[in-house]
Parts: structure tokens; sequence; C-alpha cells
């Protein structure tokens, strides 16, 4: 593989939008719950802040995530998987899948 095909790799520009594991996790709850707001993200993976939002932005200018408003006033809003998130499906089951049968679960 030469180095432009390299710089162009699909694998790079994928982990360029989720290459981090709380990208991971945030698109994990998605699966797990459907649409999300930004509190209950924060509550169930305990994240700071700053961490969350930044990740949120990033899936969603990475076309992973949309914001829809649910309140007008206090403005408020909520996170769906895009059609383009949606079809991260299979490979979130192919993680959890490896996950299960190649690393020890952790102890608390």
């Amino acid at each position: 593989m030469e180095q432009d095909e390299r710089r162009n790799c699909p694998i790079q520009r994928a982990s360029n939008v989720m290459g981090d594991q709380w990208s991971l996790l945030i698109l994990r709850e998605f699966f797990l719950e459907g649409s999300r707001r930004f509190q209950d993200l924060q509550d169930v993976l305990a994240v700071s802040p700053n961490t969350l939002s930044g990740r949120l932005r990033k899936l969603e200018e990475g076309g992973v995530l949309e914001r829809r408003k649910y309140s007008q006033n206090p403005p408020r809003w909520e996170y769906h998987l895009t059609d383009s998130g949606q079809a991260l499906g299979p490979m979130m089951t192919a993680l959890r899948v490896w996950g299960a049968e190649h690393t020890p679960e952790l102890l608390d």
C-alpha cells in the first residue's frame, strides 16, 4: 500500500470520527437505548461534560449522530443515530463479541 493510499484509507477516515474509547461507549448507549439526552449519557458514562460535549460534537460532525430539539423553553436537545450511525450496528456487535471472547472481565 502506497503512502497516498494509506493517508486516504477508509480505516483511517473511520478512526478519525470514532477512534477513541469514549466515542465507542457513547455509541454503545445508542444501540442499547436508542435516542439519548446529554444528561442521560453523562449519568451512565460518568464522563466530564467537556469530554462528552467534544465527543458528541465529533460524532455529529462525522455524520454519525444528529441533534433534535425536544424542548423550546428552555432549549434542550436529544441525540439520535443517523442512517450512517445505524450502519455501525454490525461493527458494534462484532466488537462486543470479540471483547466477550478475547478480553478478561474487569473485577470491581
